[in-house]
């Protein structure tokens, strides 16, 4: 960890805060770095059940460090792995992940929003990729995520003129799955995080990963990967429980196996 990225843990989740005040958050290799290793700890810490990427009330991230890549030539980004060698980690973080969204989420902070698996936005949330602005384009999954997320139209016409969406526009077309006034966005997360955070560890990777599974695979081959993930589950002392406290009209308590 270092001190771009603060680490904390509120029972079983985990949360990671972009710590770049001065520069608005920008996401440069110690940013990246930083969310990597955390989001290493927290896979490897069994109490962690959920984590939280987030921000500061102004900015989620305006974007990649332009000052830091300004001078990059073919042969750097190319060599260096620029963007896969430390920007994926949160594709094959394997727990729930939510991203806690305030002020702008520009180019490169959007794209890590929609790395996660949601995104809570504060009612001051804006959304752009304004790549095309400095003549470049996206390159950490916008042209292929967010098409996915809105539709081609409106991916389109965001990433040809670089418009904000704000949170409310953000939420209608489905860039965002829930809205909140500023001041209640951390709390209001970190509670559905808590909801999230006491159910099965095994059930909540096994959904994720059937889930994921849709963006990849045609309709059939994912149907058949969700049933063997079903069955999976039979193999679990958590889905007995589940089932007997239902049955038993009581609280489950989950042991995570």
């Amino acid at each position: 960890m270092n001190n771009a990225v603060l680490k904390e843990i509120q029972g079983r989740t985990g949360i990671l805060t972009i710590n770049r005040p001065d520069a608005m958050n920008a996401l440069n290799d110690e940013v990246m770095n930083g969310l990597t290793a955390g989001l290493d700890e927290f896979e490897n810490n069994e109490s962690i059940h959920c984590v939280i990427i987030s921000g500061s009330e102004k900015a989620f991230a305006a974007g990649a460090d332009i000052a830091a890549m300004r001078n990059y030539e073919y042969i750097d980004v190319y060599r260096d792995n620029f963007i896969s060698r430390n920007w994926e980690r949160l594709k094959t973080f394997r727990k729930p992940t939510i991203a806690a969204v305030a002020g702008y989420a520009l180019g490169g902070g959007c794209e890590v929003a929609m790395m996660c698996d949601m995104v809570f936005a504060a009612d001051n949330a804006k959304f752009s990729l304004p790549e095309i602005k400095i003549g470049t384009l996206p390159g950490a999954g916008a042209t292929q995520r967010l098409p996915r997320a809105v539709g081609k139209a409106l991916a389109m016409d965001l990433c040809f003129t670089g418009r904000m969406l704000s949170a409310s526009e953000a939420l209608q077309f489905g860039l965002v799955s829930r809205v909140y006034p500023k001041a209640d966005l951390m709390a209001e997360t970190l509670a559905q995080a808590r909801d999230i955070a006491a159910y099965s560890l095994p059930a909540l990777m096994m959904m994720k990963e059937s889930l994921s599974r849709s963006f990849e695979t045609p309709l059939n081959e994912g149907l058949a990967f969700e049933r063997k993930m079903l069955y999976a589950t039979f193999a679990l002392e958590d889905r007995k429980e589940g089932m007997n406290a239902f049955i038993e009209k009581r609280p489950a308590s989950f042991r995570n196996r």
